[in-house]
């Protein structure tokens, strides 16, 4: 049977400061040591998130600015090629109307020339039937 003296006052007494030299030395350094590794941990799992968030962003920012400028090169594309059918038109309508006053010109010179030349004819035509009469008529018409 179990017998309360003396030893067991000293065994009990050696386990208590066997716990509590252990408490100090092993327990509270080791959790102390777990609670830094934990801390860090999760405060390293922080800036994590925070760089991935801030990197989501950056990406996003990105994409906009590339969605942004091609919509700004479509939009000088498109003034370009308005500005280019602008000046196309010009171009056209200045050479139409050059070509238009070149026509007129040429008609009324070639109005004058036929005038010239039907003027001739006339005398021509004249003077053939005038001979025609005479050499039908065997004699001089005047």
């Amino acid at each position: 049977m179990l017998e309360i003296n003396y030893t067991t006052i000293i065994q009990i007494a050696n386990f208590l400061m066997l716990l509590f030299l252990m408490n100090v030395i092993l327990y509270k350094p080791i959790r102390k040591i777990l609670t830094q590794r934990n801390d860090k941990e999760s405060s390293l799992q922080k800036m994590i998130q925070a760089f991935g968030n801030r990197s989501d962003q950056s990406e996003k920012g990105i994409e906009e600015s590339m969605v942004q400028a091609r919509k700004e090169g479509y939009g000088a594309k498109e003034d370009c090629k308005l500005e280019g059918i602008e000046k196309e038109n010009s171009i056209l309508k200045e050479a139409s109307s050059s070509v238009e006053e070149k026509i007129k010109i040429a008609r009324k010179d070639l109005e004058i020339k036929m005038e010239g030349i039907r003027k001739e004819l006339h005398v021509e035509v004249a003077g053939f039937s005038r001979q025609l009469a005479e050499k039908i008529l065997g004699r001089g018409v005047q």
